[in-house]
């Protein structure tokens, strides 16, 4: 159940929330889990605007994107560049600016194992996957 943080001076983004949406939908299909909501309902994307001036390089220029993708430990199969291209043309879209292909950071984290908490639990790989096999099993 990745979590995305998308940092981005304020304005860059006029549908913030489709973005949000079709990131979040983007990690779970590289995660390859089922479409259940103990995944889609804890899979999000959270979109950050920041002032203007509160982003630079080490020339100064501010007009960068940053995408953080948080993931249960060895969970991750979003190493690839294919993956982190996919994010990086959907924010260019989402931004109406193809340049930003040229200015994305894609970062992509795994969280320590027992580091990952839902409704107040510590989850372990293990606690994740038998919460899935409950929930296909119910279906």
């Amino acid at each position: 159940m990745p979590t995305i943080d998308v940092y981005a001076a304020e304005g860059t983004f006029a549908d913030k929330q489709t973005l949000a949406q079709n990131l979040a939908q983007a990690v779970m299909r590289w995660e390859q889990v089922p479409e259940i909501p103990l995944f889609s309902d804890n899979t999000a994307a959270f979109i950050h605007d920041l002032p203007a001036e509160a982003i630079a390089n080490a020339a100064g220029a501010g007009n960068y994107v940053r995408v953080q993708v948080l993931t249960p430990v060895t969970s991750s199969t979003a190493t690839s560049n294919s993956e982190s291209s996919e994010l990086t043309e959907m924010v260019a879209a989402a931004a109406g600016d193809p340049s930003y292909t040229k200015r994305t950071w894609v970062l992509i984290t795994e969280s320590p194992e027992g580091g990952w908490g839902i409704a107040g639990h510590a989850n372990t790989n293990a606690d994740i996957a038998a919460a899935a096999r409950a929930a296909l099993d119910a279906d």
